[in-house]
C-alpha cells in the first residue's frame, strides 16, 4: 500500500547550470482529511526518486539530500538534463521550466505507513513510513476534492477508524419505468479492453 501527502514546495534556491532546487518535502500540521504525516518517522535511502506527477514512468530527477527535523524534511533535488533531442529532453526542460517559473509549486511524498494511529476526530496519524519517492505535482485552486481524491489511504484504515464511506445523493425523482433501454453485451467488461461503437440497441419486453 502507498500513500499521499501534499505540501507546497518552498524554493529557498535555485542553482540554474545544475537544475537544483530545496524545498520542504512534508510538514507535521494535518492534512486537508485530518492526517498527520510525522516527519520524524521517515525511513529512506538516498538518493530517491524525484518523478513528475506521481508517473513512475516520468522521473525527472533524484532527491540528493534529505534533512529530518521537526518542522520537516528538508530536501535537495537535480533535475536531469540531456543534450540529445526527444521525448526525455522536452519532458525534463518542460518540468525545469514549470518549477523555475512555479506554475508547478508542490511536492507530494509517496510512502508507505509501517506504524500509525488513529486520531480522535478520524484521522491518521503516520509515525513511522517508508519514503518511497517524492513528486512534482500541481495543485489547483479547488485543492480540497482533489487532494482527498488523489491521496490513496487504504480502505480498511478508514473503516477500521470510523470513518463513514461517503453518502451517494439520491435523484429527487425516480427514473420512469418502462421506457428505458437496455444494453446487453455477450461478454463482462475487462480491464483496459478496447473502446467500441454499440451500432444497434435491442429492446427488451
Amino acid at each position: 500500500m502507498q500513500n499521499r501527502a501534499y505540501s507546497f514546495i518552498q524554493i529557498k534556491s535555485l542553482d540554474e547550470e545544475k537544475r537544483v532546487i530545496s524545498g520542504i518535502a512534508s510538514t507535521p500540521r494535518p492534512d486537508r482529511v485530518g492526517d498527520i504525516v510525522q516527519p520524524m518517522g521517515a525511513k529512506f535511502k538516498l538518493p530517491l526518486p524525484f518523478l513528475w506527477q506521481h508517473n513512475h514512468d516520468q522521473p525527472i530527477g533524484h532527491v540528493t539530500e534529505a534533512s529530518i527535523t521537526p518542522q520537516g524534511i528538508a530536501f535537495k533535488a537535480e533535475i536531469a538534463s540531456t543534450d540529445e533531442p526527444g521525448k526525455l529532453k522536452d519532458l525534463l526542460d518542460f518540468a525545469w521550466q514549470c518549477l523555475k517559473m512555479k506554475l508547478v509549486a508542490a511536492v507530494s511524498i509517496g510512502f508507505r505507513p509501517l506504524k500509525y494511529a488513529f486520531i480522535a476526530d478520524g484521522g491518521i496519524e503516520f509515525e513511522e513510513w517508508d519514503w518511497f519517492e517524492l513528486s512534482a505535482v500541481t495543485i489547483p485552486a479547488q485543492a480540497d476534492a482533489t487532494i482527498t481524491a488523489v491521496k490513496s489511504i487504504d480502505a480498511g484504515l478508514r473503516k477500521a477508524a470510523g470513518v463513514a464511506e461517503p453518502e451517494i445523493p439520491r435523484p429527487d425523482k425516480p427514473a420512469a419505468t418502462g421506457k428505458g433501454r437496455v444494453v446487453k453485451l455477450d461478454a463482462p467488461a475487462r480491464d483496459r479492453a478496447e473502446p467500441f461503437v454499440i451500432r444497434s440497441i435491442k429492446r427488451t419486453a
